[in-house]
């Protein structure tokens, strides 16, 4: 079923509001990832779980055509190069590791991760005076969270206001740019420090259902941070958006078990997507109101090979339209909450945009992003 009028709120019909004379920039972005690519070791490892020939015949096709070439995971490689599902790896054992020895992991590196991504970030922007850190984050969890050990690390003053977004999923960085938004357009003298940072490599599940283990098959690690303040440089960031498809809060889930945290991403996401897309109320929805005609900068979530197919198709874009979001998931695959800042990342080094939109998808059935446009 498709959103009814009841559910979408009546999109603004230019990329900035009128409400407020302040505006908020996106100045910079940094990105990092790990240097240990597990992406072939991880497919090895996947296929051994699949006994019947013909599931495995499925899975090596539908593997080869993820377009994934690399993905990188904070868990090292061991000393003779072998990878976490090798003898003596992270993942060797027949039980892999309870979730207290993930989160024992996730508490040590994320951090690290996240203060390489800002460490790239200083070198686009001057990260002095900032007031405001908000981070993303849905893969870990540790108390003092990770914003006050990035905080602390970083040796930002106590007075700094901190906001934390967990578990929100592939589009939680629209809601840490949005905040960071609101919060510039409200305190002009602002200066933002927005961090995303997810580790789902820690998450690897031991199943035999094929479906289950083509989703985990996609997602890597990785952090970005950006800078958000009242400078035009950059990206002005406009009117965020939202909106969801009905009966469809099973279809993308997470559920925390003892054995880390299970991601469930069902088969008929891209299907549900291109077909809501292509109803004319939710596709002005998801894009804020404005036709494909009209945008010349998109950055979509790259949450897999299928769900890019579905909206340059639903959409009617040009094969090149989405090439930013291509690259980003063959170089990294999905990174969560971290993917949409790196797309925005290629955006921002290429020609300027003129009205530009930032898509996500994720648990929901959800579809959130926001209007975007090089700054003058």
């Amino acid at each position: 079923m498709l959103p009814t009028r009841r559910h979408l709120r009546a999109p603004e019909s230019r990329y900035l509001s009128s409400a407020s004379s302040a505006h908020a920039y996106l100045n910079a972005i940094g990105t990092a990832v790990p240097d240990h690519d597990i992406h072939h070791a991880f497919i090895g490892w996947a296929r051994q779980r699949l006994p019947d020939p013909r599931a495995a015949r499925l899975f090596d096709r539908m593997a080869s055509r993820a377009g994934i070439g690399h993905r990188w995971s904070v868990l090292p490689a061991q000393a003779d190069g072998g990878s976490p599902v090798d003898p003596g790896g992270f993942y060797a054992d027949a039980i892999l590791p309870g979730t207290g020895d993930r989160m024992l992991l996730y508490a040590e590196a994320a951090p690290i991760l996240g203060l390489a991504a800002i460490d790239r970030l200083r070198a686009e922007a001057s990260l002095e005076g900032i007031t405001h850190l908000v981070v993303a984050s849905c893969t870990g969890f540790v108390a003092p969270g990770i914003d006050q050990i990035v905080a602390r690390r970083l040796g930002l003053p106590s007075s700094v206001e901190r906001l934390l977004i967990g578990f929100m999923g592939c589009y939680a960085a629209v809601a840490a740019l949005r905040s960071a938004r609101h919060i510039v357009r409200s305190e002009p003298a602002a200066r933002v420090l927005v961090l995303c940072v997810e580790l789902s490599t820690l998450h690897l599940q031991d199943t035999p259902e094929i479906e289950p283990l083509l989703a985990m098959l996609q997602f890597g690690d990785g952090a970005a941070a950006a800078l958000v303040t009242a400078d035009p440089q950059g990206f002005a960031l406009g009117q965020p958006f939202a909106t969801t498809l009905d009966d469809s809060h099973d279809l993308i889930r997470w559920a925390i078990t003892d054995r880390g945290f299970a991601m469930h991403l069902s088969g008929e996401v891209p299907g549900r997507i291109a077909t809501a897309l292509s109803d004319p109320l939710f596709a002005a929805a998801a894009t804020g109101g404005r036709t494909p005609q009209q945008i010349d900068g998109w950055a979509v979530h790259a949450g897999g090979r299928s769900i890019l197919d579905a909206v340059e198709t639903s959409l009617h874009l040009a094969p090149e339209t989405l090439a930013a979001s291509r690259g980003v998931l063959a170089e990294n695959g999905n990174m969560s909450s971290a993917t949409l800042m790196f797309v925005l990342a290629r955006l921002l080094a290429g020609p300027p945009i003129r009205d530009g939109v930032a898509l996500a998808f994720g648990p929901g059935l959800a579809a959130e992003g926001f209007a975007f446009a090089s700054a003058p």
